[in-house]
């Protein structure tokens, strides 16, 4: 559906030009939820405006629905963004129109529909999101969650394949956070257009993406399926976004070498295996006695998960390393060999990881 080809973008600064992007490769399915996330001046509002051209890219390419669009004007430039709506921040609404006619009001800009028929589409998108009862108050008479189901329905009035959302729940509170993510993931489903979240929340995307790409200092340091990445972050700047949002996966750093079994390992269990007592039973039949340093339960969308860090010592280690894996639990184990590296974990360096004391 849309398709990034190693865009850059740089702003004109007073000592010279400033990189806000580099070689960022990206590719989005139609019809999936993708989110980018990063610190704040990671260059994820950037490279939202991009898609939407907003703004141009310095170099490279940008592709929606199979078609290069990078150097779109005019009448094609409009129909464009007619076909990406953007939910912002801080709701962008016209405090002078009431919420009916701020959803009416992509609509009047196209000249294409009639009162009637903008009547009637307003009405529809009003009851999607759950407002049909404030169409008549102002801007200033609504929740912060009430304004932006207001953006949401507005974002949709032209009909778009694509719904850009920029830092769309910041400003909520986080029950609101919550039923503007629902709404959003029934958009998503019932209507198949394809959402693009900017966060800097991983619990944001942990409740609501397919995917999702890392951005740190304008490149794009990690991405795939949220399980993988929110589970087993590989680059510094995903750990660091995982650990503000689950701090206990950072509490090995605590434990000195001293109080860790023969082997540390980070035990992770998905879908059904998540409630299945399996540590247990594979330390009786290898006897092997385990501790629990830290561990996260939870849900990535709909699909549970656990997770484990743990020490294990006793008869045969390896054993029962081998006896979690077939039961389908992924298994990363610590190289304590290296001092400084105390919660870095891999499925690699196995000989090396068992036989560290």
């Amino acid at each position: 559906m849309i398709r990034l080809e190693g865009i850059s973008k740089s702003f004109a600064g007073k000592d010279g030009p400033v990189v806000a992007l580099e070689g960022i490769d990206l590719s989005i399915a139609k019809g999936e939820i993708f989110g980018i996330i990063g610190s704040s001046g990671a260059g994820k509002s950037t490279l939202v405006r991009l898609i939407n051209l907003l703004e141009r890219p310095t170099g490279g390419e940008v592709f929606v629905a199979g078609e290069r669009v990078t150097e779109a004007r005019g009448e094609r430039l409009r129909e464009l963004r007619r076909s990406i709506g953007m939910v912002f921040q801080h709701f962008n609404l016209l405090s002078a129109r009431t919420v009916a006619g701020n959803v009416a009001y992509p609509l009047e800009l196209t000249g294409q529909y009639g009162k009637i028929e903008i009547a009637d589409r307003v009405d529809g998108l009003l009851a999607r999101v759950g407002l049909s009862e404030h169409a008549h108050k102002y801007p200033r008479q609504l929740s912060g969650g009430q304004k932006q189901r207001v953006g949401v329905a507005r974002a949709l009035a032209c009909e778009p394949q694509v719904l850009l959302c920029d830092e769309a729940t910041s400003a909520l509170d986080p029950q609101t956070t919550g039923a503007v993510l629902d709404l959003l993931r029934q958009i998503n489903r019932d209507l198949g257009v394809t959402v693009v979240l900017i966060t800097h929340e991983m619990d944001v995307i942990r409740r609501t993406c397919d995917r999702v790409a890392v951005l740190d200092h304008g490149r794009a340091v990690e991405q795939g399926p949220v399980t993988d990445v929110f589970l087993h972050p590989r680059h510094p700047a995903t750990l660091r976004l995982v650990r503000e949002a689950e701090p206990d996966d950072g509490s090995l750093d605590a434990i000195s070498s001293s109080d860790l079994g023969s082997c540390v390992a980070r035990l992770t269990f998905t879908g059904p295996n998540a409630h299945r007592p399996i540590l247990g039973r594979i330390a009786r039949e290898n006897v092997v006695d385990y501790s629990i340093l830290a561990g996260r339960v939870g849900h990535i969308r709909e699909a549970p998960y656990a997770q484990f860090i743990v020490s294990l010592s006793g008869r045969d280690v390896a054993g029962a390393i081998a006896g979690l894996r077939a039961g389908g639990v992924d298994v990363e184990l610590q190289d304590r060999s290296q001092s400084g590296q105390a919660a870095v974990f891999s499925p690699l360096h196995e000989e090396r990881a068992l036989h560290v004391v």
